[in-house]
């Protein structure tokens, strides 16, 4: 049997016809804050870029889970979110730490595995952390973060906030039954919460025509909840699209869910090939046609907002950020031994207020 044959393409929404740059979202937003938006997926690509080189040079150990080609699902969507908004994601998590306004020394840090790292080196690429951010991190179980994000939605509704929470998972996380039950609470209860679904089209190897049934948002059916989809390479769409939904989680605490059609270039995992599963010519027609920052520095260029100049000036300044953080990491100091046993548990981290008794760790 030939190795391509579940080489499928991605699966995309019917085109609406909408500009979604006339949305009102987007129509709101200053020539400086297109750029910004511009220069946050510019510099994921250039951190994901290099700790590819990194982990090619094996300085980074277990997993790396890349961003490459997603940029504007996470740009689009953290760009949206006010003080009481949160969001919680998978693994593949660089994007939105820098999306939410992460540093990069940290984030290059923590795949590093220095102590300097945002979870001090203990947490590596799918455990990138910011609650001061409102970002509650990138995790290892598939599916698992959404019952937590669930969790936020109600602590946002408990709390009598206006805001909402974005729980993002992948295409191949769909099928979990934490997700199903997730869901059915959300549902049940009017959780301002948006299920987000990153469909790059692939799961781990696998299309999704050969392993999930129908279109993955109108599953949301099944629970009375609203949902739709857009093109993940349009930031635009993303944008427009989350934002009247966010809106609606906010003021009437109703939550749905979401299915962004993205595509990822590289495998699941740096650790995985990238085209066992599917054609270079699918992943090149890709790039040439559908690459996000590529389609919105065009967008740019034609409303007069870049110049060539400033798209240089851009690229540069984020290669260089990525390198500086290669820098700062390999200078920064390892985890000590006794760290294994710091924040593991509150009550051995602040002893004076333990109250329970008994042995926290055992040799």
């Amino acid at each position: 049997m030939s190795k391509k044959t579940n080489a499928t393409p991605p699966p995309q929404p019917p085109s609406t016809g909408n500009d979604f740059a006339s949305a009102a979202v987007n129509q709101a937003l200053s020539h400086e804050q297109r750029i910004d938006l511009f220069r946050t997926m510019v510099r994921i690509r250039r951190f994901e870029e290099r700790s590819l080189r990194a982990y090619q040079a094996k300085k980074i150990g277990g997993f790396l889970h890349l961003y490459i080609g997603q940029e504007a699902v996470a740009v689009g969507c953290c760009s949206l979110m006010g003080k009481d908004d949160h969001i919680i994601t998978a693994y593949r998590d660089h994007g939105h730490a820098i999306a939410v306004g992460m540093e990069m020394n940290p984030l290059m840090a923590e795949l590093y595995g220095k102590a300097t790292g945002c979870s001090k080196g203990k947490g590596g690429s799918m455990h990138y952390f910011a609650p001061e951010r409102n970002y509650w991190g990138g995790h290892g179980i598939v599916g698992g973060q959404i019952p937590l994000g669930t969790g936020l939605a109600y602590a946002i509704k408990y709390k009598g906030l206006h805001g909402a929470a974005m729980a993002f998972m992948g295409d191949g996380a769909v099928n979990q039954g934490a997700v199903h039950e997730a869901y059915n609470l959300a549902a049940l209860w009017q959780l301002p919460i948006l299920f987000v679904i990153e469909n790059n089209g692939y799961s781990m190897g696998t299309s999704q025509e050969r392993s999930s049934a129908g279109q993955l948002a109108k599953r949301a059916e099944g629970y009375d909840m609203a949902w739709d989809a857009c093109d993940g390479h349009d930031l635009y769409a993303v944008r427009a699209t989350m934002d009247k939904y966010l809106r609606r989680a906010r003021e009437t605490s109703a939550p749905a869910i979401i299915e962004i059609h993205t595509y990822r270039y590289r495998g699941h995992s740096v650790a995985d090939p990238d085209n066992t599963y599917r054609t270079k010519e699918e992943i090149e027609a890709y790039r040439q046609t559908k690459d996000p920052i590529q389609n919105f520095q065009n967008r740019l260029l034609a409303e007069g907002v870049l110049e060539d100049a400033l798209i240089k000036e851009i690229n540069d300044a984020a290669r260089a950020e990525a390198e500086a953080s290669v820098a700062f990491s390999e200078a920064s100091p390892w985890p000590t031994v006794e760290d294994i046993q710091r924040d593991v548990y509150w009550e051995a981290d602040n002893p004076s207020q333990r109250t329970s008794t008994g042995q926290l760790f055992f040799d």
